[in-house]
């Protein structure tokens, strides 16, 4: 039998994410999935879609890079702080050396903190990773989706927002892992929680989310002092609001104890806060978590790709991308590598937080004001 769908999408699935949906419905031990309104078509599982489990572990229904998430931080400081071109032209500079895209060079990247570098991963060859990709790129962004913005929200008050997640580490434990996984007829990969594999998975996995949360951690941290030196503007550290997006735990929901695998989606209980960017152009807004039953507590992670990203680069040419984030500091020169990442390749969040009324509850509007991201 296949297991329930709960679908929270503003204009239906279409027919490849239905077949998506059906094909992990129907993957033995799968007992429900909840799809949020962000879902859109990806290797293995959709991305956007909460995927819970009796016994079974899918590293697909977490994905490659486990631990991706969100860091919100309150500035001390008016939207007027970057009204200006040269302030703003300094800050972009200031992230750039000091929040690198890709790579620290190697003599200069930092220690893993001590709790990374002492715990064993599952392989040698990880091990060996972790030792000199997880150190290089340890407080580093990535490409893609990942980036730095500074928001404003409807107050006047500018925030912090970063997201990323476990840059090399999290994509090389999950093909490890996958690479020793039974396949169901349906075609996902599955280990046995109770078994030494399962539980290799389980700890290397909890392993590159610790990573990733304190990749962010360094950037933040970065960022913040940054702020420091140009402007003499501190941080609000009570105002910090951490979520991830992708990741495996083991929950109790209806009175049954549940693995819960999100791709995507953010787990937020009743009251507790997260964030669901837009892009480049659009708001984001913070939340709080609403519970829902039938969603397992989970939430959309941001707007959601509408564009696959060749698509994008066929269809959305620079001067559109300019047009999309007029108003929006960013580093011009990067328009066409970055049109891709266009407001218009991307769902209207606005339609995505209506079809998750019943999911979460807004706490905060905020309008990008300065955006450092890599092509």
């Amino acid at each position: 039998m296949s297991a329930r769908i709960a679908a929270w999408l503003p204009d239906g699935a279409g027919a490849a994410l239905d077949a998506s949906l059906a094909r992990l419905a129907r993957t033995e031990d799968v007992a429900h999935v909840a799809v949020m309104p962000d879902a859109h078509v990806a290797d293995d599982v959709c991305v956007g879609t909460v995927t819970a489990t009796t016994r079974r572990l899918l590293p697909a229904a977490v994905g490659g890079d486990i631990g991706c998430g969100m860091v919100a931080l309150r500035l001390r400081a008016g939207a007027d702080l970057l009204a200006d071109r040269d302030r703003a032209a300094r800050l972009l500079s200031g992230l750039c050396r000091r929040v690198p895209h890709v790579l620290h060079p190697a003599a200069g990247a930092p220690p893993l903190p001590d709790d990374l570098a002492e715990a064993r991963l599952g392989a040698p060859r990880l091990e060996a990773m972790k030792r000199r990709e997880g150190r290089m790129e340890l407080g580093t962004l990535g490409r893609g989706n990942h980036f730095l913005e500074v928001q404003r929200d409807e107050e006047g008050a500018l925030w912090l927002l970063l997201h990323s997640g476990s840059r090399a580490m999290g994509p090389a434990i999950r093909e490890h892992h996958e690479a020793l996984a039974a396949r169901d007829p349906s075609g996902v990969r599955f280990l046995e929680a109770d078994s030494e594999a399962g539980r290799a998975y389980l700890a290397d996995a909890a392993w590159a989310a610790s990573y990733a949360r304190a990749s962010r951690a360094r950037m933040a941290a970065e960022a913040a002092g940054l702020f420091g030196e140009l402007f003499g503007v501190e941080v609000d550290a009570p105002s910090r609001i951490e979520v991830d997006h992708n990741h495996v735990r083991r929950e109790e929901h209806g009175g049954r104890a549940l693995w819960v695998h999100r791709k995507g989606a953010m787990g937020l209980r009743e009251g507790e806060l997260g964030v669901v960017p837009g892009s480049m152009g659009s708001p984001s807004f913070h939340v709080a978590g609403r519970g829902h039953p039938d969603a397992l507590g989970s939430s959309a992670h941001g707007a959601g790709r509408a564009l696959p990203r060749g698509e994008a680069r066929r269809r959305i040419g620079a001067r559109q991308l300019l047009r999309e984030a007029e108003g929006v500091w960013f580093d011009h020169r990067l328009a066409d590598r970055l049109r891709e990442e266009a407001p218009s390749a991307y769902k209207d969040i606005g339609a995505v937080m209506r079809a998750q009324r019943a999911l979460v509850r807004v706490v905060r509007r905020l309008r990008p004001v300065l955006v450092y991201k890599a092509p």
